[in-house]
Parts: structure tokens; sequence; C-alpha cells
């Protein structure tokens, strides 16, 4: 039997009862396991303990998740007051693993903090009124709405002709689920844009650092994958990633 590929996934800092946990979700760790098909090791958000350069060499690619925790403003030169929860230990994680995965040559891939996350580590900007912009559309679901409810909060993204994504999709447009408070501000040099939302917030982008695949997107496809072709589509493409194949 031919082993699978081993996707590497970031863990956040968590509260389970009274002491901190490495956590990551399981619907993110299953999608990317059953429609990427491959084997999935957790990267402890721990930088006092280890250096992403040290596992990166072993791991076929890696996946920043979505999560709670907002990026400290700090992180992308913005001195204001922030919204957390915030999580120091992972941004520390994410900001090596970033240039170690590129350093590596591996496919990096992001669901939303993750797609927030690598722009901010390629020197971009985050803005943080996604939900409360008069100028936007409201990029969350309303405050008080249920967990669950919270993901049936949709809005199209527009494909940008002759990317990655309309390639895969062969379509022009996604209703995509929307689920952040935070988005893009200044794009990083180095990123094309993959998917802009109708009030031209960037939702996807995608690049080749050093040559490997980057994809990430500000949506979260592993939210029923099982049930939604299209989520299944991005996960598809993390398995070609991860087997050289894009």
């Amino acid at each position: 039997m031919s082993s699978r590929p081993v996707l590497g996934i970031i863990a956040c800092n968590r509260t389970v009862g009274t002491e901190i946990a490495q956590a990551v979700m399981n619907r993110y760790a299953i999608a990317a396991m059953r429609h990427a098909d491959c084997a999935a090791l957790i990267i402890p958000s721990l930088p006092e303990f280890m250096r992403a350069d040290e596992i990166v060499g072993r791991l076929d690619g890696v996946l920043l998740t979505g999560t709670p925790s907002n990026v400290e403003p700090a992180r992308y030169g913005d001195e204001r007051e922030g919204e957390g929860p915030f999580d120091p230990e992972r941004d520390r994680m994410m900001l090596d693993l970033v240039d170690a995965v590129i350093a590596a040559q591996r496919p990096l891939f992001g669901i939303c903090r993750g797609f927030q996350e690598i722009n901010v580590a390629l020197g971009g900007t985050l803005r943080r009124d996604t939900s409360a912009s008069e100028a936007l559309l409201a990029h969350h679901a309303p405050e008080g709405t249920a967990f669950d409810a919270m993901f049936d909060h949709h809005h199209r993204v527009d494909l940008v002709a002759g990317g990655l994504l309309a390639a895969a999709y062969d379509t022009p447009s996604l209703d995509v689920n929307s689920v952040h408070y935070q988005g893009i501000g200044e794009l990083a040099d180095g990123l094309t844009v993959e998917a802009r939302a109708p009030d031209g917030l960037v939702e996807a982008y995608s690049a080749r650092p050093n040559g490997a695949p980057l994809l990430a997107v500000q949506w979260h496809p592993e939210w029923g994958t099982d049930a939604n072709g299209q989520s299944q589509t991005y996960f598809h493409l993390l398995g070609r990633a991860l087997r050289g194949e894009l």
C-alpha cells in the first residue's frame, strides 16, 4: 500500500477546563483527511519549545485554520487596541511556519484566520470592520446568532477570470459562508487575488512563492464539507498540491 501525503495542521491555544490545550477543531482535520486524501499531524503553537524548520521538512504541506482568536494588530503595524481574543503563541508559530514552508518549497493553504495570517506574514494588513462598515456587506451574522446558524450567513464571491479557483470551479462565482469580523486591508505583495465579494473585499488569493503553491480563502470550506461539492473542491486542490500536481 502506498503511503498518503502528510499535512501539518496548526493548533491553537485553547482553554479546556482549567488548563491550556493544543486544539484543532475536528472539522478541519476530517475535511482535509477525507477530501484531500491525506494523513495529518497537528503542529503545536508552542514556539518556545520548537521551531517550524525542525518539522516542515517532514511534512508535505501545511494548513493554517480558522479559529475564534484574532491576529494581534501590532503584527501588521496597527497600534490601536484590537478586539480579542488573541493567541500570541499561534501568531509567533504561524510567522515561523510561513517562512519555513516557503523556504522548504512546500504547499501552504489557509482558511479564515489562516487566510488573514498569511497576508500578515507576507507584509499585508487587516481591517477590522467587515461586519460593521456601511461600505461593506455584513460579513458575519448578527450578534446573538447561534453557532451553527452563523455558517448559514452567505454571500456571493466573484472568481477572477484566469485564476486557479476559476479554473477549478469552471464558474464565474460561488455562494460561500461568511463568518469573519476582520478581513484583508492591504494585500501583501506577491499575492494574486482569486475572488472578491461584491463589495470589493478580497476573499481568496494565491501565489507560488519559491515555486510551491499557496492558496487561501476567507470562507469556511471545512463546514459541512461532505454535503457541499464546492467545498470539497478546495480540499481536492489541497490534495493535488500535497502530491506535487498543482
